[in-house]
């Protein structure tokens, strides 16, 4: 493989303490198996960009005492109410928030893909956002007068981590119609992914795999995590594990259910 395959944990050794981390958004196939070891392995300090909300995994992160700088648009389970640790986190002002907006992470992201050091965008003019963002910059356009554009930084991660259905033995992933998935291991400095499944044959010799097939040489290493997306669900495979959810929502509403539940799932690596 031009990806070596390897065990979760050693794959996961590319996030390190302060390591600048991108996730994907919550319905993309996010990778919470390898989310898990990294609250087990004790990773600290980390600055979580989610491509562009989040759900479990961050708030997991959060409060397993993982995340100092958070950059994202939103955090929520949904259905479920407010991500309970994050809320916390937030409020006590235990970790430091980058409020952004959906196109903003997709162009900064974009940029860091493209190569370039910015990426503009018009849609934020007018919103309070911008107060709170001393890193995005408002210039006139040099193609017309009186024409403000945003500036947005290029955000190029040190590590992309994903989790998708399948990879071939050449280290290609197949990422299917999660096309989020390849702005981020383009952009990153290294991508880690999770798979299901190992695939027979090159994926990119298949006429119809190949479109949603994410080459090799953008990934560094590949583990296998059967269901590796649980309790969440990953697009086209498995749905949501609702009951799980709920069950989460309501321990981690304190601290001390918060620490059950890492103890009942993470720690003691129960599976779905």
């Amino acid at each position: 493989m031009s990806a070596p395959l390897q065990s979760l944990d050693d794959a996961l050794t590319l996030i390190t303490d302060g390591c600048l981390l991108v996730v994907p958004r919550e319905v993309s196939g996010v990778p919470m198996a390898a989310t898990r070891a990294l609250i087990r392995r004790g990773v600290k300090r980390l600055h979580l960009v989610a491509l562009p909300t989040s759900s479990l995994q961050a708030d997991l992160l959060i409060g397993a005492g993982c995340v100092e700088t958070l950059e994202t648009s939103a955090v929520s389970l949904g259905e479920f109410g407010p991500a309970p640790r994050f809320t916390a986190a937030i409020t006590s002002g235990a970790i430091k928030m980058k409020d952004a907006t959906c196109p903003a992470l997709h162009a900064a992201l974009q940029a860091a893909e493209k190569g370039v050091p910015f990426m503009p965008l018009r849609g934020l003019i007018g919103s309070d956002v911008l107060a709170y963002r001393d890193d995005w910059k408002v210039i006139d356009s040099p193609f017309g007068n009186s024409d403000p554009i945003v500036l947005l930084p290029a955000i190029r991660p040190d590590v992309a981590l994903i989790h998708a259905p399948m990879a071939d033995r050449f280290g290609n992933i197949w990422i299917g119609r999660q096309r989020e998935l390849a702005t981020m291991a383009h952009a990153a400095v290294r991508a880690v992914a999770t798979v299901e499944k190992i695939h027979d044959g090159n994926l990119l010799d298949d006429p119809v795999l190949a479109a949603g097939t994410l080459p090799g040489f953008y990934v560094e290493s590949i583990a296998v995590a059967e269901r590796g997306a649980w309790p969440l669900g990953l697009p086209d495979h498995y749905g949501v594990d609702a009951e799980h959810l709920a069950e989460y929502a309501r321990m981690a509403a304190t601290a001390e259910g918060f620490a059950e539940y890492l103890e009942r799932y993470v720690y003691e690596r129960r599976a779905a």
